[in-house]
């Protein structure tokens, strides 16, 4: 049996790091983009991650607050970091998530199911370079 198709998007970049990456169809994107090792205006690889990341595991933590009957209180912050590793460039990305509506153990147990249900967390699953942990304060 197929999938049930949820939702779908085309996003195209012809330029690299330098010029534009959009997402065609209704309601069209067009992002800027540039190095960010360099002054030029625009969004990089290294903030989509952690767009993508934070967004997708917070809105997992409201699922999941949500049903427990709990408000909305978490925050995800996401670091990243690129560096020159031994096999070329590599991202370091690392994930804190807060939630200051309940106790330390319930934000654990919050952050675990979300890391386990979220599909871009799903995606960075194994690397050695994702880490995602809950903190008692930011």
């Amino acid at each position: 049996m197929e999938p049930k198709k949820l939702y779908e998007t085309n996003v195209i970049n012809t330029d690299g790091v330098n010029g534009h990456v959009f997402v065609e169809g209704d309601g069209e994107l067009d992002v800027a983009i540039s190095d960010p090792r360099n002054d030029e205006a625009g969004a990089n690889p290294e903030q989509f991650i952690g767009l993508a990341l934070s967004t997708c595991l917070n809105a997992t933590i409201e699922a999941v607050e949500k049903r427990e009957h709990q408000p909305h209180t978490s925050q995800v912050h996401v670091h990243v970091t690129l560096i020159k590793g031994e096999h070329g460039l590599e991202f370091l990305v690392h994930a804190k998530v807060y939630i200051p509506g309940v106790d330390f153990e319930t934000a654990k147990t919050y952050t675990a199911i979300a890391e386990k249900r979220c599909p871009v967390s799903k995606l960075l699953q194994g690397s050695a370079n994702v880490k995602i942990e809950t903190v008692e304060t930011l």
